[in-house]
């Protein structure tokens, strides 16, 4: 059955096409429309159900007010909450939000923002998994306005809202050495460009080195993004055994901090007791976990609530010669719970 369009409330009126488009898009007052013929225009759209095409809008008006928020994992917590946040400024602002998640996946992340561009969708917020800075060098060139969340690009000109994860790694680890743990493992993730793991895997490393720990491979693990739970269990197992098994764990997010208590749980591990553990990233459950569990948090609020408000600056602004890319990198921060206490009878699990 046919959508109801403009014509249609026009030919039921008797009026012109153009005097319904005007009343329904809020030009009636403007344009002299009496009050009584826009009220008929408003109830007979309403009795027709009459629903606007926005990309035809769009297309019109140059501006759709919606806002594209692209994610890699909206099944983690920390995305969850980032597109909570940023729909309220977003709504707040007026505008709506379209949420796209890319699953770590770059030829999808392509492919999403640029069907979000042909929808006219106003600008995006991007958390980036690729590698590649040409395809935002090339959205900056074109003018279209973009925010890049919690991931970046390093010494590129681009607006960028991030986290200090060097610092926030640093002071994780300083806080496990200091504890009296020696033999500190770190558990990351693919892809292992990505600058929010570079970054804290640097400060892991310099923490170590800074306390004249001399940094070993042998207790850094990578796991693939793509099959944590799978991949986790063995190699977490080989990081414990031996005479230099490790004695803590600094995992390089949320996820991969949930999976390894699982792993510890069924291995009979005891967390602070045989094994300390510190997370970047912190959610509810570690507040509730018992032990709670001692976790790098990051200002998730303040960094929606400042990608919003940069995008929106960039959208009004894009035609302006005189806008410049903005960078902001927040302080995260160290909350001291119960999962690196000090009980140094660690257990081997031996060969």
């Amino acid at each position: 059955m046919k959508k109801p369009g403009i014509a249609d409330i026009a030919e039921s009126l008797r009026v012109s096409k153009t005097l319904v488009s005007m009343v329904l898009n809020g030009y009636g007052d403007k344009h002299g429309i009496s009050a009584l013929t826009q009220r008929k225009v408003i109830l007979k759209a309403a009795e027709l159900n009459y629903q606007p095409n926005r990309v035809a809008r769009g297309l019109r008006l140059g501006k759709s007010n919606i806002i594209g928020l692209v994610v890699a994992d909206i099944s983690n917590p920390f995305y969850a909450y980032i597109a909570r946040y940023i729909e309220g400024y977003v709504s707040a602002a007026g505008y709506n939000l379209m949420i796209c998640n890319t699953h770590e996946d770059v030829e999808k992340e392509k492919a999403i923002i640029q069907m979000l561009r042909e929808q006219q969708v106003d600008g995006v917020i991007v958390a980036t998994s690729s590698s590649d800075p040409m395809d935002f060098v090339r959205l900056q060139e074109e003018k279209y306005p973009f925010v890049l969340i919690d991931r970046c690009f390093k010494d590129l000109k681009m607006n960028a809202v991030i986290t200090d994860n060097y610092s926030g790694a640093f002071e994780a680890v300083e806080h496990l050495i200091n504890m009296g743990y020696q033999r500190i493992g770190h558990i990351t993730l693919t892809p292992d460009y990505l600058s929010t793991l570079t970054e804290r895997k640097l400060g892991y490393m310099n923490a170590l080195r800074k306390h004249k720990i001399k940094p070993s491979q042998k207790h850094i693990l990578t796991i693939p993004f793509s099959d944590i739970k799978a991949e986790l269990r063995n190699k977490l197992i080989s990081l414990l055994k031996g005479p230099n098994a490790a004695d803590a764990l600094f995992i390089g997010n949320n996820n991969l901090t949930v999976s390894c208590l699982e792993v510890l749980n069924d291995l009979k591990i005891r967390v602070p007791q045989h094994m300390a553990i510190l997370s970047y990233d912190d959610i509810e459950l570690f507040n509730v976990n018992s032990p709670s569990i001692t976790a790098v948090a990051q200002p998730l609020e303040a960094m929606c609530e400042q990608s919003v408000s940069i995008l929106i600056d960039n959208i009004c602004r894009k035609s302006d010669p005189s806008f410049v890319p903005r960078l902001v990198v927040l302080k995260s921060k160290l909350i001291i719970r119960q999962s690196c206490g000090n009980d140094f009878n660690k257990l081997i699990i031996n060969k």
